[in-house]
């Protein structure tokens, strides 16, 4: 995997809005937060195009992420926000120009199709976390340290949020990290641009608002789909909004049952992409992370550094 170069401070950061629109309010907040942190947001008036329930047609919202990965003065490209409509861009791309200058790329929920993209088309480390929308919340919205350090730092990151997980199943893993958002993920399957994440890897599944039936469904795709089977370990966000509103069923019942197939250690609740309280942290996709247990306790350490 090609890794970005780090990041440094007064660096341009590519504001780009590849699916839904926003409000502007949490934009200008977020870019100010962007701007605290040392970054300069790059962006242009047609940002702000909306039609119906997408930032643009999928030309103009190509065009818009394109012009930020060309231009040599941006040093990394960061969403204002998911929604949907980050697929329609996919057949707009060219692998071989973006493997050409990689940067950074940060977000998440719906740029799961991006990142899946960036991965097995360009070989290209990226990192599942926060948004511009996310950082209108400042540091209640997302975790500093494993944001700022693991863009700047070429360094291992270490220990991610390790008081905050849940043992479904205990086991020691480790493998290059790919996933992001559940639905996403089974949703671009039978595509030309099918998720297709290396056996050994260590799995992702981040999701909102899914019923815990319908993460039943999804993870019967990718399990039939022999995606699970190739998973060393497996990570889970928090799933907020997931379980039965009654209370009778949780998500992760439908999670331990259906992930039964996985050989490694399984573990919940890494506060990633649809995080329930705890702020956003970030982690790299497409570098070595271990996933272990520890008599009840359990561990994501980020063992490779994601920028050069």
């Amino acid at each position: 995997m090609t890794k970005p170069r780090a990041l440094r401070s007064g660096d341009r950061i590519g504001v780009v809005a590849p699916a839904s629109p926003f409000d502007r309010a949490a934009f200008d907040r977020g870019v100010a937060e962007l701007r605290r942190l040392g970054f300069e947001p790059a962006f242009d008036e047609s940002i702000f195009e909306r039609r119906d329930y997408l930032a643009g047609t999928a030309e103009a919202r190509a065009a818009r992420f394109l012009a930020a990965w060309r231009d040599p003065s941006v040093a990394g490209v960061m969403a204002v926000r998911g929604g949907f409509g980050s697929a329609h861009l996919l057949p707009l791309l060219d692998p071989s120009e973006l493997r050409r200058t990689p940067k950074v790329f940060i977000g998440c929920s719906d740029l799961t199709v991006l990142h899946t993209y960036l991965a097995q088309q360009c070989d290209l480390v990226t990192f599942h976390g926060p948004m511009v929308v996310t950082l209108a919340h400042g540091e209640a919205g997302y975790d500093r340290p494993s944001l700022v350090d693991q863009l700047t730092a070429a360094r291992p990151f270490g220990h991610l949020a390790s008081g905050a997980l849940e043992v479904l199943r205990d086991g020691e893993a480790r493998g290059p990290l790919f996933g992001g958002t559940l639905s996403l993920l089974a949703a671009s399957l039978g595509t030309p641009f099918a998720f297709d994440p290396p056996p050994g890897c260590v799995l992702l599944l981040d999701e909102v608002g899914e019923r815990p039936y319908r993460i039943d469904r999804l993870l019967t795709q990718l399990g039939q789909a022999g995606v699970l089977a190739r998973a060393a370990g497996v990570v889970c966000a928090c799933f907020p909004d997931c379980d039965e509103p009654d209370g009778s069923l949780a998500a992760r019942d439908a999670v331990t049952r259906r992930l039964a197939e996985v050989k490694g250690p399984v573990v919940w609740g890494l506060p990633t992409g649809h995080t329930a309280e705890a702020p956003m942290c970030t982690i790299p996709l497409g570098v070595d992370v271990t996933v272990g247990t520890d008599g009840g306790a359990a561990r994501v350490v980020v063992e490779e550094a994601a920028v050069a």
